[in-house]
């Protein structure tokens, strides 16, 4: 019987395995049809109900057991034969418990734990049919002694082990394990606390697995939209994670407005939330979809979100990069009711519990964050090619003696950048991100002409180049105004547009063109045209404007009539403006 006892907890263990597997099945063909809303289900329906003849290796003779039991008997001495035969089976039971060092446990345990389940489906015979050879106490007693080892052995080795795949195989055995002997009346409740008291271990094993896949994801992106050709791939890379903007089949090719990692990640999280819930379940836990919860929220800030922090703070990312990264946030944003809906259904939890307002993750307000993280460092380096392209203090000539009337050379050079930058933005971006870029970009323009004025490199300026500066800034509105209501953003964003995002260079090229630049402080009219400029860049800037002579026969023109009118008036302002200050 002994040397049996193997083959008879791998079969016991085997048969609690098929029916666990039949069980998972029907709940997923139970979840399948709770997706597509079948109502009126019947459960019997799923059930698949086999027939199973006793296996054979689940049928062994203790005959000799009861004629040596009998014997004894017979000679007056049967008490001696109980107490021999419990001794003897005790010693065995702990050679039983005891593991080889020779094989690591994660290549033994199978056959281990298969050897203690099939001793105590022996001695639960014996129990039932020795006629007293066994007694309840003494079978409490050998399970006690084999769990206290059992126990202890799996705190030392999970403490141990660095592989959740590792912990995640051997947890699913011990369950198998206690599911088999529950059902001849053993209490499995201290093997369930080990498994619960790993389940941090495993979870954060099971992080650092997916980190340095999520790594991998994000450091193997090409970060150019996907284009996905057939509607198979569309399944599987969009609909799958409901990440789909409308609900009509697209044309294919189809080019999404994210990039590969999106999907890739949305695997990785979904084989996460699979391999919490595997471990959570057969255990202590009965409803946990809580702690699976909790640990997908520390999955998607700890490892998700901080791995997209870091690579868009590495300095390492360009425009294009940055853009398309901001874009791939706010589709996972929209990915994370996916995945709480996922965790819900492998919980065996309703869905419509989890899709109501309040039940979200912590982690889909972090991943905004993260978005906007993605806005500021886009921005940065949108600034900084703009800078390359309006570095007006070297390429503007302050003195020009004629004016251009199709603007500085610059500027069709800018306005190509800001025409592709938005229209990448209008395919991959939402429209409020759209609108943060070009205003960011609009308003650094603004700041560069104004800032080109205050520099300390220009000494001084005529209206010639105020005038090439107001066609440049002319060229611009055009393009702002047009590009705005053409994107949409019109009909969302009443209040303000793109062109407004210009409104301080245009103030202060307004004032310098005035035939009456002193009205500026005329404080009516200071608040209706000349609100966005203050006081002190007016003073220092107005300095510097110094036109020449008109020539020697200019005093005798009507134009310089007007222009000596619109010194006078300049003069005006800038003593005023002295005086202010």
């Amino acid at each position: 019987i002994r040397s049996s006892c193997k083959i008879i907890g791998q079969t016991a263990i085997g048969r609690a395995a098929s029916v666990r597997q039949r069980d998972e099945e029907m709940l997923e063909r139970k979840r399948k049809a709770e997706e597509l809303n079948i109502s009126g289900v019947d459960d019997q329906a799923y059930c698949l109900v086999v027939e199973e003849d006793e296996d054979s290796a689940m049928k062994f003779d203790l005959t000799p057991l009861y004629r040596a039991c009998h014997i004894h008997g017979c000679l007056g001495i049967r008490e001696q034969f109980h107490e021999y035969y419990y001794k003897n089976r005790l010693l065995q039971l702990n050679s039983d418990l005891e593991i080889s060092s020779a094989q690591p446990f994660v290549e033994s345990y199978q056959t281990f734990l298969a050897q203690i389940v099939g001793y105590f489906i022996v001695e639960d015979k014996v129990l039932r049919t020795g006629g007293g050879l066994l007694v309840p106490d003494k079978v409490e007693t050998m399970w006690e002694t084999a769990l206290a080892k059992i126990t202890s052995m799996l705190d030392v080795q999970f403490s141990h082990m660095n592989s959740a795949t590792h912990l995640l195989l051997v947890k699913d055995y011990v369950t198998l394990l206690g599911s088999t002997l529950r059902q001849y009346g053993y209490d499995i409740g201290q093997l369930l606390d080990v498994l619960d008291n790993s389940c941090d271990k495993y979870h954060r094993l099971l992080l650092e697995e997916c980190r340095s896949q999520t790594q991998d994801v994000l450091g193997n992106d090409s970060y150019e939209q996907m284009v996905i050709k057939k509607d198979t791939d569309y399944e599987n890379h969009v609909l799958s994670f409901n990440i789909q903007t409308s609900d009509i089949m697209p044309a294919f090719p189809y080019v999404a407005p994210f990039s590969s990692m999106v999907p890739d990640a949305c695997r990785i999280v979904r084989s996460f939330i699979k391999s919490s819930v595997d471990y959570l379940s057969y255990g202590v836990r009965t409803g946990f979809f809580d702690v699976v919860r909790k640990y997908l929220d520390k999955y998607l800030i700890e490892v998700l979100n901080e791995t997209l922090l870091d690579t868009i703070n590495s300095g390492n990312i360009s425009v294009s990069q940055a853009m398309q990264l901001a874009a791939n946030i706010a589709v996972l944003e929209r990915a994370c009711d996916y995945f709480l809906r996922h965790a819900a259904q492998l919980s065996c939890v309703p869905v419509r519990t989890v899709e109501k307002p309040q039940a979200t993750l912590t982690a889909k307000v972090l991943l905004k964050t993260s978005r906007d993280a993605a806005y500021i460092t886009l921005l940065s380096l949108v600034n900084t090619k703009l800078d390359e392209y309006m570095n007006l203090i070297e390429i503007i000539n302050w003195t020009s003696e004629e004016p251009k009337p199709n603007g500085n050379e610059y500027i069709n050079e800018v306005i190509f950048y800001l025409d592709s930058l938005m229209s990448t933005a209008q395919q991959i971006l939402p429209l409020d991100a759209m609108y943060k870029v070009g205003t960011g970009a609009l308003e650094h323009i603004s700041n560069i002409i104004v800032g080109a004025f205050l520099s300390d490199i220009v000494k001084r300026f005529n209206a010639n180049a105020v005038m090439n500066i107001n066609n440049d800034l002319k060229m611009l509105e055009d393009f702002a105004h047009e590009r705005f209501y053409t994107s949409g953003l019109g009909e969302i964003y009443r209040e303000g547009s793109f062109k407004s995002c210009l409104i301080e260079a245009r103030q202060l090229i307004n004032l310098l063109s005035s035939s009456q630049p002193e009205n500026f402080m005329n404080p009516v009219i200071r608040e209706k045209n000349y609100y966005a400029l203050d006081y002190k860049k007016v003073g220092s800037i107005c300095d510097k404007f110094k036109d020449s002579a008109d020539g020697i026969f200019g005093s005798l023109s009507n134009k310089n009539t007007k222009q000596t009118a619109k010194k006078k008036s300049m003069d005006m302002l800038k003593k005023r403006l002295k005086d202010f200050n």
